[in-house]
């Protein structure tokens, strides 16, 4: 893994946690990390995959950028998904996965390569990125994920980063 990811940059890390609002508020008034108000996601509005099917699932999200990195906050609510597996066997929470990113361009390659070692544990194929979670617990404790930015995402991401 170390080869086929070491040229990706590193972008993001992500909580799932049984509380988004009381996780949100402790980074915020201990750090000073604002948070956008949580956000509802459908798996099935993503078309993300769980092991090769969408399913009905849902759960709070919100995400900022800090000091060169995205920081997510997930909060499982009903149906199956990975972070649901997560706060099940961690009711108490904690950094679920890690993201790299590079063009859209690379992005098979890269995940096909990642396909040979690790399970696909769940896609998202969005107008501003494709995205692939594998299982690296066993590696790395997290689940990884890869993330194929299109042009439209990078416009999207420049602004952010920028401050806009």
């Amino acid at each position: 893994m170390n080869n086929t990811i070491a040229k990706l940059e590193f972008a993001q890390i992500c909580w799932v946690i049984p509380d988004i609002h009381a996780t949100a508020d402790f980074l915020s008034n201990s750090l000073g990390i604002a948070f956008p108000k949580p956000e509802l996601v459908r798996a099935q509005d993503l078309n993300m995959s769980y092991y090769g099917k969408v399913v009905d699932a849902e759960w709070l999200t919100t995400q900022t950028y800090n000091g060169g990195t995205y920081l997510e906050l997930v909060q499982p609510l009903s149906g199956q998904s990975m972070f649901h597996d997560y706060l099940a066997k961690h009711p108490e929470g904690g950094i679920q996965h890690h993201a790299f990113r590079l063009p859209v361009s690379g992005f098979e390659k890269v995940t096909n390569e990642l396909r040979k070692t690790y399970a696909l544990i769940s896609e998202v194929d969005h107008p501003i990125a494709k995205m692939s979670f594998f299982d690296t617990y066993k590696t790395m404790g997290v689940v990884t994920e890869i993330m194929g930015i299109t042009p439209e995402g990078w416009k999207i991401l420049e602004q952010v980063e920028s401050g806009g």
